[in-house]
């Protein structure tokens, strides 16, 4: 913080101001990206006329055209058709995969850093205990005991995701508890817990939304990669992790397994560059 910031408090508020009316255009494309990554997910049938489960056996294998634009598969189906519904079981799984980490992680992270003495050890060597385990594989060993279905996919992600949020909340926490406005609410007679709400959770938080970007994307990841393994919903599913591992049966077809990687990659780079840059604005 400059001397100039010190002195002048609302500085910093107009220069992340002015952060955000000057976006970069990588930024507003990875904004029209995931924007239309969204519309397949609420109202594919805006997008596509075709039936994504039932296919036209004549047509099979057919290569990218103007009526087919990812092309056929070995049924017929049309394989823009079934990535654009696909969306929608991806988008979910990784929102709720999200949600699962931040909830959990974030409510770890808040105690463990503001409690501080057994709680903090207790729940800092739980975190350390699930990084310890490679996130994959935790997820993999999740979904084979629940079940294989996407919902369950998205549940296993969720909770590879949870050390993550726990330890960079807990870092924040520890940070914000340690600042002067934080004991002078104390010399005020604030509450422990009316301050970890009013002053230490707001403060703590900002770290969390980029971090939220950037797992959403790693969510998608990791959830087709399960679906690709067969962990995901049964044919005549369409999530994306299916659609490749289906497309890699037909060498002959590459455009079976090019479109459908194209989209998640460019998801994923989206949600990566969005990230970035709000963790430089925050």
């Amino acid at each position: 913080m400059t001397v100039s910031t010190i002195a002048n408090p609302d500085a910093g508020t107009r220069r992340r101001g002015l952060a955000l009316t000057t976006v970069p255009a990588t930024v507003i494309l990875s904004f029209l990206v995931l924007a239309v990554i969204l519309a397949w997910s609420v109202a594919p049938g805006l997008f596509t006329g075709h039936d994504p489960a039932n296919g036209v056996p004549a047509d099979k294998l057919l290569g990218p055209s103007g009526q087919h634009w990812f092309g056929t598969d070995d049924l017929g189906r049309d394989l823009f058709s079934r990535v654009v519904h696909g969306a929608a079981s991806s988008v979910t799984s990784a929102l709720i995969a999200v949600a699962i980490g931040v909830l959990a992680g974030s409510l770890i992270g808040l105690l463990a850093g503001f409690l501080e003495g057994w709680t903090d050890i207790v729940l800092a060597r739980f975190v350390d205990v699930l990084l310890a385990i490679p996130g994959f594989l935790l997820a993999v060993v999740i979904v084979s005991a629940l079940g294989f279905k996407t919902l369950n996919a998205a549940v296993a992600t969720g909770v590879t995701a949870i050390a993550v949020f726990a330890r960079v909340t807990r870092s924040e926490v520890i940070k914000v508890r340690k600042t002067t406005f934080v004991e002078a609410s104390y010399l005020q007679g604030g509450s422990r817990w009316q301050i970890l709400l009013t002053h230490v959770l707001p403060n703590a938080s900002r770290s969390i939304v980029p971090l939220a970007v950037l797992q959403f994307g790693l969510a998608i990841l990791v959830i087709a990669g399960l679906a690709f393994l067969g962990y995901g919903d049964p044919p005549p599913a369409s999530d994306w992790g299916r659609l490749v591992a289906d497309g890699e049966k037909f060498p002959f077809a590459p455009w079976l397994i090019y479109a459908p990687a194209a989209v998640i990659v460019a998801t994923v780079l989206s949600l990566n560059r969005i990230s970035r840059w709000l963790r430089k604005t925050t």
